[in-house]
């Protein structure tokens, strides 16, 4: 491992020059990697796995066409490559159970008789372990229980592949009954394609994740962006102008800054005018905001996040619900105004 100062504290990270796609070949060459689930995650890893040279076969319900369908299109052969989850479980050594987690704890009384010993349950979240009184996710203890968490969607996992970068995961045993649980994490971890992998455990990486999740990643960022925009327009701005202010220069301009040096160097590369306000104001929106992650992070980290996870997500009408907040999102002002903006890019027409 290599040990990294992260801001004057000292953590041991792995990295592809200590951990290179060649020993993840070795430690894989007599695994079958079964991925459960051709929804988000799955596509990504399996791609990448393949063409990394690891034995992939995906297991997917036939019955949901898209994703069967989806998993055809991208070379998964039905019968050879690809097959109903059970059937995949059973001929897999490695399973990488990457369906939702609603549907790991509907899908359980499935995937765990195929669990045989030696063979390793893999997970790209904590949540159904962590939670387990609720979701009843119960190992055998004579198997591998390992995990690997890439630090962006499925889209991200395979695009960042493609360009030869990668995402950062973090990594995680929970059970090691082989003996050789951390080197296939591990491998995995870089056949997936990971930038590179930092230790966790399944309870830290679920609490983080739904805290980021829900804050700054998502639930945060909107948040802010509906209440500045609603604030620029009560006061006669136009939609191009809130829009442009409020979303158009955070993601086209300041974020890239930040992606490429650090906050520091945004604030340094903009003008005086806005790096004195966002000095002045930005012990304020974090004194705001501070109650609320607290508040957060109390109902991550008792399970009611969980819960309400478990139970809006596995009623039988939520997918009809879903799609109605989502059209009450994207039918906004805000985000109608959004699409106008983007289709007026140089070079974008979508």
């Amino acid at each position: 491992m290599a040990k990294i100062d992260f801001g004057g504290v000292i953590e041991d990270v792995v990295t592809r020059e200590e951990f290179p796609l060649s020993k993840a070949r070795e430690v894989l060459k007599n695994e079958i990697v079964a991925v459960i689930g051709y929804g988000v995650q799955g596509p990504a890893q399996a791609l990448n796995m393949k063409e990394n040279g690891i034995n992939v076969i995906v297991g997917q319900a036939p019955e949901f066409k898209s994703d069967w369908d989806r998993a055809v299109s991208d070379g998964f052969e039905p019968g050879k490559t690809l097959f109903p989850v059970a059937e995949a479980a059973e001929k897999g050594t490695i399973i990488q159970y990457l369906v939702s987690d609603a549907a790991q704890r509907a899908l359980w009384p499935v995937i765990k008789p195929h669990l045989k010993e030696g063979k390793a349950l893999y997970f790209s979240h904590g949540f159904s372990i962590t939670y387990k009184e609720h979701t009843g996710v119960v190992p055998p203890k004579n198997i591998d229980v390992i995990m690997v968490a890439p630090k962006g969607s499925g889209t991200s996992v395979r695009r960042n592949f493609l360009a030869g970068t990668g995402i950062n995961s973090s990594y995680s045993v929970f059970q090691d009954f082989t003996g050789r649980a951390t080197e296939r994490t591990l491998a995995l971890g870089i056949a997936i394609g990971s930038g590179y992998l930092f230790p966790t455990t399944f309870e830290h990486e679920v609490f983080s994740d739904l805290t980021g999740e829900r804050g700054v990643l998502m639930g945060a960022l909107a948040g802010i962006m509906d209440a500045q925009y609603q604030v620029l327009r009560e006061n006669g701005h136009s939609p191009s102008e809130a829009f442009n202010e409020t979303v158009e220069e955070l993601t086209q301009s300041l974020i890239r800054l930040v992606d490429e040096k650090g906050m520091d160097w945004m604030y340094a590369n903009c003008s005086a005018t806005a790096q004195r306000g966002a000095l002045d104001w930005r012990p304020k929106f974090r004194d705001a905001v501070l109650p609320v992650f607290k508040e957060l992070y109390k109902r991550v980290k008792s399970g009611e996040e969980c819960v309400r996870v478990l139970q809006s997500t596995g009623s039988p009408d939520y997918k009809v619900k879903l799609d109605a907040e989502l059209r009450e999102m994207g039918n906004s002002e805000l985000w109608r105004a959004g699409a106008a903006v983007r289709k007026l890019r140089p070079g974008n027409k979508g």
